[in-house]
């Protein structure tokens, strides 16, 4: 139970003739399309977004409303809108690199669009939700793959920078989601970083500029759009990258602190979130039930980071399709199990799920970038594409209240552990044959995105599940 906040609407209950009159004179002085259009809007929301956009994009959404059109609809046009920007920008020529800006721009517009059509018509659903929540991601990484194909007709091979994007923005995204789940019900969840949050919040100023430098939805699309318009695909993902690693960087050691100076009490559910976004296969799994009897070796979060750790420093260091890798990667499927064999509860346990995917997502660039092969690393986009959305899927199920996937998911599809081992293990067996490398990625890919696409499909039209109100990346 709580009260919500009226703002400009009146409610009161009136004791005699005289109070009624003027309560019924203070609402009929309430302008209701006004309040209506101001409730479309949400709360909180990044600096463009609210001063470049929503100022005019409301208007849209009732223009929209008054002749019927559904926000699954402008859901829709938003994605189609993006794609033909990512096959503008795939054109490589200059006025294709204008034109995708431009039309970036206008999917942002109708993206902001769709959810005040929602909240101004109220027509919430749970199908709008999981459509809005998994575009937005399908867009901008589409976006991503245009701009690499403009650039390879140009002689310029940026899929690595693509796909490290892709990485960066997954795993922050990932942070962001662990630290929700792990203390959104705790106990005890306070700490002095917060009241300083507080403290900066109350200068006025503060606000946008904390909300800008972490580089949300809104600001990171317009610096693509503006970019792509009058530089180079490079150009445009080194600056992505630099500062996706600065906002990422920014938010993640302010939650560290955060962690380490709360005295928070984590609950069952926030461990099994946690153990959900793992994501741990058959064989993490058979470890942590075997060592659940004898007792875990460490904290969670220690056990990841070794394993994450040994896992890319090798990765990084070894030739393309180099024995030892495998071997490195079946002690990281090992410790993987260990790390997850007793509840994540731990101060920092929370960054276990973020610490799996940078494991795997980087392993996977970094091998297909040492194959020699020059299709690889387009391939190797596709898979991380179709695992990212799986985790992506995971994580609106938990918000949504259902939890995690069936089971049977991560065996079929191997978790984050089998799929490592075997893309090291593919590594080794076709060493020399770097285009059979490249043919067994892009099957892998394909297999994972039939399998996760069609669960989620299922789930989402036939569950019933309730709508998950998106509200977008943290601003």
């Amino acid at each position: 139970m709580h009260r919500p906040q009226l703002g400009t609407l009146v409610a009161t209950v009136p004791a005699d003739p005289e109070a009624r009159h003027e309560a019924r004179a203070a609402v009929d002085a309430v302008d209701d399309e006004a309040v209506r259009l101001r409730s479309a809007v949400k709360a909180h929301d990044g600096f463009f977004t609210t001063f470049f956009i929503s100022p005019y994009s409301r208007y849209i959404a009732r223009w929209c409303a008054r002749r019927g059109l559904t926000p699954n609809q402008v859901t829709t046009a938003s994605l189609l809108t993006a794609l033909i920007a990512a096959g503008c920008a795939a054109t490589g020529e200059r006025g294709g690199y204008i034109a995708a800006g431009v039309l970036l721009l206008v999917s942002f517009v109708l993206d902001c669009t769709d959810g005040q059509l929602a909240r101004y018509a109220l027509k919430y659903s749970t199908m709008g939700a999981w459509l809005d929540a998994t575009f937005d991601r399908a867009k901008e990484y589409a976006f991503y793959a245009g701009l690499a194909l403009g650039a390879a007709r140009n002689g310029d091979d940026v899929w690595a920078l693509a796909l490290g994007a892709m990485v960066l923005m997954t795993c922050r995204h990932v942070v962001d989601f662990s630290f929700n789940e792990a203390n959104h019900d705790a106990t005890a969840n306070t700490s002095p970083t917060a009241a300083l949050s507080d403290r900066l919040d109350s200068l006025g100023w503060t606000v946008w500029a904390r909300r800008m430098i972490i580089l949300p939805i809104g600001e990171r699309w317009a610096m693509i759009a503006v970019l792509t318009a009058v530089t180079t695909p490079r150009i445009v993902f080194w600056a992505l990258i630099i500062g996706c690693a600065f906002g990422a960087c920014y938010t993640t050691a302010g939650r560290v602190l955060r962690s380490l100076t709360r005295k928070a009490k984590r609950t069952d559910r926030a461990a099994q979130a946690l153990a959900d976004l793992a994501d741990s296969g058959p064989i993490a799994g058979t470890v942590a039930r075997a060592l659940g009897r004898t007792g875990a070796l460490g904290p969670g979060v220690v056990l990841a980071a070794i394993a994450t750790g040994a896992l890319l420093s090798t990765v990084l260091a070894r030739p393309f399709g180099d024995r030892q890798t495998v071997v490195i990667a079946v002690l990281y499927a090992v410790l993987a199990g260990a790390a997850v064999a007793r509840p994540l509860k731990g101060a920092l346990d929370w960054l276990v799920p973020p610490l799996f995917r940078a494991a795997e997502y980087t392993t996977v660039l970094v091998l297909a970038a040492h194959s020699g092969s020059a299709h690889a690393l387009p391939a190797a986009f596709g898979l991380v594409a179709a695992v990212a959305y799986h985790h992506y899927d995971t994580v609106y199920r938990i918000r949504g209240g259902t939890g995690a996937p069936p089971a049977w998911l991560a065996r079929v599809t191997g978790g984050h552990e089998g799929r490592t081992l075997l893309v090291t293990v593919l590594a080794a067996l076709l060493a020399d044959r770097g285009d059979d490398f490249t043919l067994a990625l892009t099957a892998l890919a394909v297999a994972v995105a039939l399998v996760v696409l069609v669960e989620s499909i299922r789930f989402w039209v036939s569950s019933g599940a309730p709508a998950v109100h998106d509200e977008g990346e943290t601003a």
